[in-house]
């Protein structure tokens, strides 16, 4: 862990940064210990953030709280990049009733800005506001095939981490693979972030054809055809491209 902040607000913003994809709720001591703050200055920041409300007292601890979520609305390219997609999401989910996803690449992950998916979509792990490593998503696999090289650089200098047996852990081989999402012009993942999992993925592009956001489908590996899929996801994610290039430039 890097050196404590020394301002209140960057000490502050680490508190919040505690809280992993997979927490509820955090004790003041597990606030402390992943910080590396003193638990003094955790009880007092957790008491300012609950003012705030940033955090929530719970039964266990404290939890990220709704003023979160109302910030998070409010940032303007993402909000309106899913209300833009969020038509066409829904069509594939009338059409395939499987998980679909919209999502952006940040720092070597895949993040969920939406999920839609119903009873009748596999129960995964990914949700809205959570992300995976971008080399074993189909999604993530865009990101890297298409855009800029800094991007594989990152990810490779991270390390490829090992989320199943089927996750592409050695360069070479992420790099053949990526070969193969460029021809082809979308992203598949087999089992690779997670067992029994597989998805089909294709770019959005903004009006200078930049490659912003992905569109996929997940579900079943026993039950989705991806080949087969992959046409319907390439023409979702071209329609919301056309709308984007439409939008006036910032």
């Amino acid at each position: 862990m890097s050196d404590p902040p020394k301002s209140v607000l960057a000490r502050g913003l680490r508190v919040l940064d505690a809280f992993g994809p997979a927490d509820v709720d955090l004790t003041l001591a597990q606030l402390a210990a992943r910080t590396g703050l003193p638990k003094p200055t955790v009880h007092r920041l957790v008491g300012e953030l609950v003012s705030w409300g940033g955090l929530e007292r719970s039964d266990e601890g404290y939890r990220l709280g709704m003023a979160l979520f109302v910030l998070g609305q409010r940032v303007p390219r993402q909000r309106g990049l899913r209300e833009a997609a969020l038509p066409y999401l829904e069509d594939l989910y009338e059409a395939t009733h499987e998980n679909i996803h919209l999502t952006v690449f940040d720092s070597t992950d895949t993040l969920f800005l939406e999920k839609v998916t119903g009873r009748r979509s596999m129960p995964i792990v990914s949700r809205v506001g959570g992300r995976l490593p971008a080399h074993c998503t189909a999604s993530g696999k865009v990101f890297l095939a298409l855009g800029p090289p800094a991007y594989l650089r990152r990810v490779v200098r991270d390390g490829l981490r090992r989320l199943t047996p089927k996750t592409i852990v050695l360069p070479g081989l992420l790099r053949q693979d990526l070969a193969r999402t460029l021809d082809r012009g979308y992203g598949i993942n087999r089992e690779e972030s997670e067992t029994g999992v597989v998805a089909v993925a294709a770019p959005v592009r903004d009006r200078r054809s930049n490659v912003i956001a992905a569109i996929s489908i997940a579900g079943s590996a026993h039950r989705l055809d991806l080949e087969r899929l992959a046409p319907a996801v390439r023409t979702a994610a071209l329609s919301l491209s056309r709308v984007l290039a439409r939008e006036p430039a910032n």
